[in-house]
């Protein structure tokens, strides 16, 4: 994986970095598993705006992807490594013995003619394998984590995030996740070996306000410009500091705690995220 800084032919592309997508290797993308993604433009059902800053950008169809990994004991070889426009992380096309194909989250160093499976029952321990945390050894780096047996992965999605497997107690297993957290997590949850790939994409530099805009952001108005009307941080002759940093409905932010104090899952989390 590498990045590419662009010649500042133009002002746009002055400090532009790019993805040099070594690891892609189709710009076709597997037509049975393309589903279409209809865009709101944040409004409702009535057409009244009810998200600000969104709409625009390119046009995007919605790749299908094998999140619960329940296809078990049948070994699949990798046909593709693609990208895909609705994900920071890339995606890898399977074609299990059986002929049926899937897209899984891409961990990273998966290569193309690589033969992976999902098993309950344990795997080896490679890259992109996927199997319950009670088969997996303690350190392993790991990604898209279950939080509930059978609900598919939901935490280490992103490009080149990674959790780890700590500890394992009874029927809990405890995983240090990407935002620093340390979490029980029920050791029946399934979780794939290797961490996400793209993990440059933390390098990547959009060098113009277009790429937002192709992206589907429309500018983003600040608060202290705003009318009192508005917002809390409007207002005042002059340019006015807004007072202390609040949210649109009051809520303070840079800090302030908006987490329960009766919320059931806290007494899974062994240890808070650091700020």
């Amino acid at each position: 994986m590498s990045v590419r800084k662009l010649k500042p032919i133009t002002p746009g592309q002055r400090f532009r970095v790019v993805n040099g997508f070594d690891a892609i290797t189709t710009d076709k993308p597997e037509k049975s598993l393309l589903a279409p993604k209809k865009r709101s433009g944040g409004r409702n059902n009535q057409g009244r705006m009810t998200m600000r800053y969104i709409g625009g950008g390119h046009k995007k169809r919605y790749r299908i992807i094998d999140f619960k990994r329940d296809v078990f004991d049948v070994s699949a070889e990798v046909l593709s490594i693609e990208y895909d426009p609705n994900r920071t992380a890339f995606i890898a096309l399977l074609q299990y013995e059986n002929g049926e194909k899937r897209y899984i989250v891409a961990p990273n160093g998966l290569k193309v003619g690589d033969k992976i499976m999902s098993s309950k029952k344990g795997a080896l321990i490679e890259i992109g394998n996927a199997m319950p945390l009670s088969q997996i050894p303690f350190g392993t780096i790991i990604s898209c984590v279950e939080l509930r047996p059978d609900q598919g992965a939901c935490m280490a999605r992103s490009a080149g995030t990674f959790a780890q497997l700590m500890a394992k107690e009874g029927k809990y297993a405890t995983i240090k996740l990407p935002s620093g957290e340390t979490r029980l997590v029920l050791v029946d949850c399934m979780a794939t070996v290797g961490a996400v790939s793209n993990s440059d994409h933390q390098l990547l530099v959009s060098g113009k306000a277009g790429r937002s805009r192709w992206l589907g952001r429309r500018p983003r108005t600040r608060a202290v410009v705003m009318n009192p009307v508005d917002h809390p941080m409007g207002g005042g002759e002059g340019r006015a500091s807004g007072g202390h940093p609040r949210s649109r409905n009051g809520i303070p932010a840079k800090g302030f705690k908006t987490r329960s104090k009766k919320k059931s899952s806290n007494k899974h989390i062994v240890e808070r995220r650091k700020k």
